[in-house]
């Protein structure tokens, strides 16, 4: 029996499943849409697409790292329960794997395989950020993961150069906690720049500060946000007297990345 778009059309509106689904189903039931809906329900596709509205703010962060490269993903849950699950955490590990030998795009990989734990396990399951860092030759990249309740919930990768092992871990532990946005105030886009200062002003203006000492005020405060958004220029972590750039000395950040839960 043929089948048609409309026929496609008609048994997902019906069942809820993915438009690639409901075609290969209808090629292996020779387009009897009644036989369809009833082997998508068996398989469990037929709830899947029903999901997808779903918050899945939930999962792992998984991190590896081999010599001078570094690797992070992460796959999202609706539930800690379900990201607390062996069967979950070990889908990351794989993931992660893959990651650190082919780069971020080789998650692609496994798209059948996190098809059927969406099915499994019953929940919107995504993948979110993955990052894959190289490091230059002599350059170390630090790491830390953050694990709560046996999983990773917060993770950061940071490639040093002139510096050692130690050093690039401390930086990391700090950038988790810190969560900085940009590394330097110069890689900050001018709009949202602009943005901060028309906003500092309008504050300033509407605290009853005199017109003519508002400039200074919003510079001031200015630099007070460059101190909380770019990893150089924040007070290090674990002794605030002295910001980071203070901190690694004669060592140089080339880059950091962080990926978190939530």
């Amino acid at each position: 029996m043929s089948f048609t778009a409309l026929d496609v059309k008609a048994l997902r509106d019906a069942t809820g499943a993915g438009m690639m689904d409901c075609k290969k189903t209808l090629q292996e039931t020779d387009g009897d849409i009644e036989t369809a809906k009833q082997l998508l329900r068996e398989k469990g596709l037929a709830a899947s697409a029903k999901r997808e509205d779903r918050d899945n703010n939930q999962g792992v962060v998984a991190l590896k790292i081999d010599g001078n490269v570094g690797a992070m993903v992460l796959l999202k849950s609706e539930t800690d329960f379900v990201a607390s699950s062996d069967q979950f955490k070990d889908e990351a590990a794989a993931l992660v794997d893959l990651v650190i030998v082919g780069g971020s795009d080789a998650v692609a990989q496994r798209a059948a395989e996190l098809e059927q734990l969406k099915i499994t396990l019953k929940e919107k399951i995504e993948l979110g950020r993955s990052v894959h860092m190289a490091a230059a030759n002599g350059n170390v990249v630090g790491h830390y993961r953050h694990v709560q309740g046996g999983r990773g919930v917060n993770g950061v990768l940071v490639e040093v150069a002139g510096g050692n092992d130690e050093l690039a871990h401390d930086i990391a532990v700090h950038i988790a906690f810190a969560r900085p946005t940009y590394l330097t105030r110069d890689e900050i886009p001018a709009d949202v720049v602009e943005a901060e200062k028309k906003t500092l002003e309008t504050i300033t203006l509407n605290e009853g500060k005199p017109e003519q000492a508002v400039p200074k005020i919003v510079e001031g405060r200015l630099n007070g946000f460059f101190k909380n958004v770019c990893l150089l220029e924040q007070p290090y972590a674990k002794d605030d007297k002295q910001s980071i750039m203070q901190f690694i000395g004669s060592a140089e950040i080339i880059r950091f990345a962080q990926i978190e839960i939530g």
